[in-house]
C-alpha cells in the first residue's frame, strides 16, 4: 500500500484530505470567521455585492474578496445553505498546501518518498487543519503564496524568467494579496527569500533580479486593485475601516515578544519531532541534504522572529510557520526511517518511542472516551462510536507492533491512517454532543413576521437565520420599523433599549436562542432573546 501511495503522490495527498474531512467537515459548528465569510458570499449571490462587499447589508472591507468569491461560486453550484459546500474550497486549498510542499521538496532535491512525507506532515499539522475553519482567509492567502514560492524557487534556481513560470508566479502572488492583503508577503514570502539567500546564495545577472523585482511589484499591484477600487468608490467607509484595522496591530491582543516561542506546539501531534528537528547542532550531521535543511530551518526561525516583532499576536497567525516547519520535521522523520534500526543511543530512541507509542495508545484506548460521550449517544451514534473504536484499536495495535519492530516508515503511514480515521469516523460524533438548550434562529426564517435586532447579534446568528437582520439601533438612536408587529432579537445587555421600546410597543418575550453547541466554553454573544413587539 505504501508503494502505491508513493507511486501517485499528488493524488494520494488530495485523496487523503478528501477522505479525512471531505465527507464530515459539516459536523463542526460554523465559527465566527466562517460566518462572516459565508454571509458575504450569500450577499454576493442575493444582492450582487461582488466588489463592494457587505455583511448583513453593511460594508465589509476588512478582508479582500477572493476567498469569498470562491466560496460564493461553490455555494451557487452546491447550495448556499450547505456548510459542506461552503467549506469545500478551503479543504481543497488545504490539499494544495500538501501538494505544493511536496513539489517544493522535490525542487530541494529530496527524494520522492521524503517529499511525500513532508506533504503529509503539513496536512496533519494541527493548525493547518484548524485554520480552514477558524480563519478561512488564511488558508487561501498562504495556499496561493506557497504556489507562488514554488515558482519563485524555480526562477531563482534556473536563473531565468520563463514566461510560464513568471505568469504563474504573478497570478499566485496576486491571489495571495487579494485573499488577505500583505499578510503572507510578510509571514511567508519575506522569510522564504531571506532563508534562500542564506542557504543557497543568490546567483544570476543583475537583469535577472530586476525582472524578478518587476514581477513582484506587478503581482502586488494586480492583487491590490480591489483596495484601490474601494478606496475610490467608498472612500469614507474604507478609510474608517482601514484606520480601525491598522490600529489593532499596536493596540489589540498585544503580547510580549516571546509569545510565539512555543510555536512548534501548533503542529499538534508532531510537537516532539518538531522540537527535535529544530535542534540544529543535532540535525546537521544527520541529514542527507544540509543545504535544504538549512533552508527550511532558517525559513522557520526567521518567520517566527518576524511575526514576534508585530505587537498584535494570535495563535492562528503562526499557521504559515507550520509550512517550513513541516519540511524541517520531514528531515527528522527521514533520518529515523533510515537509521532507527541501528541506533544505539537511548536518548535518541526514547522520544521516538514516546511520540508514536503515545499515538498508538490513544488509538487503542479511544473507547475510554465513551465514559464521557456515552450519555448523549443514540442508536446511530453508538454504531459510529463502536466502529471508530474498532478501527482505531486495530491501527493502534499495528503502530505499537511496528514500533517494536522499528519499522518507522510503516509507523508513519499508520499515523497518517490514524489521522484520516479520526476525521472520517470520529469527527461526526461531535454532532451528538449538542446541549439540550441549543436552539438555532434558523427556524425564524419560515415565520411571516419580519425580524430586527437592536445590536450585538453575532455573525453566527445572522448566518443561521439565512438573511439580513436589520439593526434598529444606530448612533443617533432607535429607528422605528414600519411594521406594526415584528420580532426583535437582542442580547442580554439590551435591557435598557427594551425598556425604552415598551413605551411604544407591547413587548412579549418569546424564547431564548442559544447557538452554543456544547455546555463547555459558553459564549454569551451566542445567546439571544427573541421578543414579539406590537404597536400600541
Amino acid at each position: 500500500m505504501i508503494k502505491l501511495i508513493e507511486k501517485y503522490p499528488l493524488i494520494s495527498l488530495l485523496i487523503f484530505v478528501l477522505v479525512m474531512l471531505g465527507f464530515t467537515i459539516d459536523a463542526i459548528p460554523v465559527t465566527i470567521m466562517e460566518a462572516r465569510n459565508f454571509i458575504s458570499a450569500r450577499e454576493m449571490l442575493t444582492d450582487d455585492n461582488w466588489i463592494l462587499t457587505t455583511m448583513n447589508g453593511e460594508p465589509r472591507y476588512q478582508k479582500p474578496p477572493l476567498p469569498t468569491w470562491i466560496t460564493a461560486v461553490f455555494g451557487y453550484i452546491f447550495g448556499i445553505t450547505s456548510v459542506w459546500a461552503l467549506r469545500l474550497p478551503a479543504l481543497l486549498f488545504l490539499a494544495s498546501l500538501g501538494i505544493s510542499t511536496y513539489l517544493l521538496s522535490k525542487k530541494l532535491e529530496l527524494s520522492k518518498s521524503h517529499s511525500l512525507i513532508n506533504g503529509f506532515i503539513v496536512l496533519t499539522s494541527f493548525y493547518c487543519i484548524g485554520i480552514t475553519i477558524e480563519a478561512p482567509w488564511d488558508i487561501y492567502t498562504h495556499g496561493f503564496m506557497l504556489m507562488a514560492l514554488y515558482q519563485l524557487f524555480i526562477l531563482f534556481k534556473d536563473q531565468k524568467t520563463s514566461i510560464l513560470r513568471s505568469l504563474l508566479f504573478v497570478l499566485c502572488l496576486a491571489g495571495s494579496v487579494l485573499s488577505k492583503g500583505p499578510v503572507s508577503l510578510y509571514a511567508l514570502f519575506l522569510p522564504f527569500v531571506i532563508s534562500y539567500g542564506i542557504a543557497y546564495k543568490f546567483r544570476g545577472k543583475p537583469i535577472h533580479f530586476l525582472k524578478l523585482i518587476s514581477l513582484l511589484v506587478f503581482g502586488i499591484v494586480l492583487g491590490g486593485w480591489w483596495y484601490f477600487h474601494v478606496r475610490i468608490a467608498d472612500p469614507e467607509t474604507f478609510a474608517a475601516i482601514a484606520e480601525r484595522e491598522t490600529s489593532n496591530w499596536s493596540s489589540y491582543n498585544v503580547r510580549p515578544f516571546y509569545y510565539y516561542w512555543s510555536f512548534f506546539v501548533q503542529s499538534g501531534l508532531w510537537t516532539i519531532p518538531a522540537f527535535i528537528s529544530l535542534l540544529y547542532p543535532y540535525m546537521k550531521t544527520r541529514v542527507k541534504n544540509l543545504k535544504a535543511y538549512r533552508f527550511s530551518f532558517f525559513w522557520t526561525i526567521i518567520a517566527v522572529i518576524l511575526l514576534s516583532v508585530i505587537p498584535e499576536k494570535k495563535s492562528r497567525y503562526l499557521m504559515p510557520v507550520l509550512i517550513p516547519l513541516a519540511i524541517n520535521i520531514g528531515f527528522y522523520i527521514a533520518y529515523l526511517i533510515r537509521e532507527f534500526k541501528t541506533l544505539k543511543s537511548k536518548k535518541e530512541k526514547i522520544p521516538v518511542y514516546f511520540q508514536f507509542g503515545l499515538i498508538g495508545s490513544i488509538a487503542v484506548l479511544f473507547w475510554a472516551t465513551g465514559f464521557v460521550l456515552a450519555p448523549s449517544f443514540t442508536g446511530l451514534a453508538w454504531i459510529r462510536f463502536i466502529a471508530t473504536c474498532f478501527v482505531l484499536a486495530i491501527i493502534g495495535f499495528y503502530i505499537i507492533k511496528n514500533l517494536k519492530a522499528k519499522n518507522i516508515k510503516t509507523v508513519f503511514y499508520l499515523f497518517i491512517t490514524f489521522m484520516m480515521s479520526i476525521g472520517f469516523l470520529a469527527l461526526p460524533i461531535v454532532k451528538y454532543q449538542v446541549q439540550d438548550n441549543y436552539k438555532s434562529v434558523a427556524e425564524l426564517a419560515s415565520d411571516n413576521l419580519p425580524l430586527y435586532s437592536i445590536s450585538g447579534i453575532s455573525p453566527e446568528a445572522i448566518y443561521h437565520y439565512g438573511d439580513k437582520i436589520q439593526r434598529i439601533k444606530t448612533e443617533v438612536g432607535l429607528i422605528i420599523p414600519e411594521e406594526k408587529q415584528f420580532y426583535l432579537l437582542t442580547s442580554k445587555s439590551n435591557t435598557e433599549d427594551i425598556a425604552a421600546l415598551k413605551k411604544l410597543y407591547t413587548v412579549e418575550f418569546v424564547d431564548t436562542y442559544n447557538l452554543n453547541f456544547t455546555k463547555s466554553g459558553q459564549r454569551s454573544r451566542l445567546v439571544n432573546q427573541l421578543y414579539k413587539l406590537t404597536l400600541k
